[in-house]
């Protein structure tokens, strides 16, 4: 397994954790949030409110930056050389 498909990896799981966060987040109503019992997590719904809004952030944050360097050509890779065919007399 080589870094790349580590971050392949790491890059599924933010965007699978990141669309969780997003579906937690209730800003009408209680939301999907609700159906877990999210709402007796903490103290107050301000302090529920705050750490989605960090998770969610972190996690857009690993996604954006994974996003960009999957995206960037592979430098390291070997590009065989161009063999010109054999000039006929």
């Amino acid at each position: 397994m080589n870094t790349a498909n580590i971050i392949e990896i790491i890059w599924c799981i933010s965007a699978f954790g990141l669309t969780a966060m997003v579906l937690l987040h209730s800003p009408k109503g209680d939301g999907i949030g609700g159906i877990g019992g999210q709402a007796q997590l903490f103290s107050s719904t301000k302090s529920a409110e705050s750490s989605l809004n960090r998770v969610t952030w972190g996690l857009f944050l690993v996604f954006i930056t994974l996003t960009i360097i999957l995206s960037l050509p592979n430098t390291g890779a070997v590009v065989p050389p161009v063999v010109s065919p054999p000039v006929l007399p």
